[in-house]
């Protein structure tokens, strides 16, 4: 009995556009430039988190926003 071999080349046209789609309709692009050598780190610090270089970002800005907006509103209350 001879194998069947697979002739998938790579993603499909419907599947390009579908994520094309997905990725349009539901997220946004940041770029942010590092000092050199520090993309590695960064990197290598998400690894070791085990998450991705874009949810270790993502987790960090979301985290200094939350803690800065803590401390705003801790200093409107500190003012009145």
């Amino acid at each position: 009995m001879s194998e069947k071999k697979s002739t998938y080349t790579g993603q499909t046209d419907a599947r390009r556009k579908a994520s094309a789609k997905y990725l349009k309709e539901s997220v946004e692009d940041i770029r942010i430039r590092v000092p050199k050598g520090d993309k590695a780190k960064v990197q290598e610090h998400a690894t070791a988190m085990g998450e991705s270089t874009n949810a270790f970002v993502v987790r960090a800005i979301t985290e200094t926003m939350n803690r800065d907006n803590q401390s705003s509103s801790t200093s409107k209350i500190d003012k009145e």
